[in-house]
């Protein structure tokens, strides 16, 4: 039987407010256990909470940045469920009047238009963080996150592929970016997803068994939490078994590397919804979701499209660049002092990735400064250094940002043009290679290139690579 996979997505993103959604308490990062709250966002008895607005004016953004339709009316409700995290033993959020409908979001992947609808975007407060103690009885609770406010942004279940979803929530991180709404930083879990999974012959209309999977924390864990279950699904329809795919909650385990059960899913009747009866309805009116609307910034799919018209790079150069806000506004500066845009994204796509990715770093943390960098640039242009010294001098300025002219001072990285020089390194160099010469004059062209290195070597990247190749080609023909 042959069955096609079907997944929708939940993802929660953190709001880039400086407050919380329903008190004036402090929504920063890294702050001491409990230090961030107050009497409202524990939920004591007697308080009463009142809406940010600025909560209200992000929901919208993004509602408007995936194409959505804003409620003009909407309203908080009351989700009941008992939890440590959730001191009230209710969590207050949006049931049946969400702010943000039918949105949708396009992207390519693989060469293929994948189109998501956006079922629901709405707002809610966060519960608070558990931490559980190995081989501890007990675990602690972290409140300072009970009331950051949150968009729940729900798909349609229009995604085939464990590879299709881990791109749409690239795509959508890029999204929430660009406008500003969320720093979507998933170590610090201000973007988290729940994904739904179940399996069905090709063809069919009905859906399949539905199972949810929490505890995914990054990209990458959510292809492969998907992977897994949708391996394990098809096995039980292989097996003739799929009888025993529950509608169930699992955890995605990545020590294990596989899905377990944790609770059967729950309904919407099962919270109990009613409205929030502490904060009024929240009327929207048409001239602010245009206003908001016009303040859109330049979104990543736009972008891409730019940077390949202007730049001149492929669609792979360009979705690369654009998929990190910071990195992009990198790229456009340092082009925009007079860097060459396909020899910027060459270092960028190469030397700088590669840099960041092995000092774990984020795109955030770069500390080159785009005029050291073209200054670079226009060094390598001149010939006053190798492409090879180059690189060095990149590495340093990568640690530093120092200059690159003191950075070639200090190591004593300046190129030799000298043609006196050059010519005693290549004498050396073919003295002491006389079997290259011999596959030269046997028509092995590529004995050039190799000469080449070895003068490269001894000069430690030093010698003008035009001049001495010219000089080693010169002097082989002339043998």
């Amino acid at each position: 039987m042959l069955l096609e996979t079907v997944i929708g997505l939940e993802i929660h993103a953190e709001l880039k407010t400086n407050t919380k959604i329903f008190c004036s308490c402090s929504t920063e990062f890294g702050a001491k256990p409990n230090e961030n709250t107050c009497p409202v966002c524990l939920g004591i008895p007697g308080t009463l909470p009142v809406l940010n607005e600025e909560v209200v004016n992000l929901a919208i953004k993004a509602g408007k940045a995936v194409n959505c339709k804003i409620n003009n009316y909407n309203k908080m409700d009351r989700k009941n469920y008992f939890y440590p995290d959730l001191t009230k033993n209710y969590q207050t959020s949006q049931y049946d009047l969400p702010m943000c409908v039918d949105g949708m979001v396009n992207f390519t992947y693989e060469g293929k238009e994948v189109s998501v609808r956006i079922n629901r975007i709405h707002i809610e407060e966060d519960a608070g963080k558990l931490v559980h103690l190995e081989d501890e009885p007990v675990s602690l609770i972290d409140y300072n996150r009970a009331g950051v406010p949150l968009v729940e942004i729900v798909t349609e279940p229009d995604l085939r592929s464990p590879e299709e979803a881990a791109e749409f929530m690239r795509q959508l991180k890029g999204i929430l970016e660009y406008a500003d709404i969320s720093d979507c930083r998933m170590e610090q879990g201000s973007i988290r997803c729940d994904a739904n999974i179940s399996l069905r012959p090709y063809g069919s209309e009905e859906y399949g068994t539905k199972v949810e999977i929490k505890n995914i924390n990054s990209f990458r864990e959510v292809q492969k939490a998907l992977e897994k279950e949708e391996k394990r699904q098809r096995e039980l329809y292989e097996f003739g078994e799929e009888y025993k795919i529950k509608q169930e909650t699992r955890r995605w385990d990545a020590g294990k590397g596989k899905t377990l059960p944790m609770r059967s899913k729950e309904e919407a009747h099962d919270y109990r919804y009613f409205p929030e009866p502490d904060l009024t309805p929240i009327i929207i009116p048409q001239e602010k979701v245009d206003k908001i609307e016009a303040t859109l910034p330049e979104l990543p799919i736009e972008r891409k499209v730019r940077f390949v018209a202007d730049y001149g790079l492929s669609e792979k150069e360009a979705s690369i660049i654009i998929a990190n806000r910071t990195l992009a506004k990198f790229y456009e500066d340092v082009v925009g002092l007079g860097g060459n845009p396909k020899t910027v994204s060459n270092y960028i796509l190469g030397d700088l990735l590669r840099l960041l990715n092995f000092n774990n770093m984020e795109p955030e943390d770069i500390k080159i400064s785009p005029k050291n960098f073209v200054d670079l640039l226009k060094i390598i242009e001149d010939g006053k250094i190798s492409n090879t010294a180059g690189k060095e001098v990149f590495k340093e300025m990568f640690a530093n940002d120092k200059s690159p002219e003191i950075i070639i001072e200090e190591k004593g990285l300046s190129q030799i043009s000298c043609t006196d020089e050059i010519e005693k390194l290549v004498n050396e160099v073919l003295n002491n290679n006389p079997k290259s010469i011999e596959d030269f004059k046997a028509g092995k062209t590529q004995a050039i290139g190799f000469l080449m290195g070895q003068v490269m070597k001894a000069s430690k990247g030093k010698a003008n690579p035009p001049v001495a190749k010219q000089m080693i080609e010169e002097k082989l023909n002339n043998m």
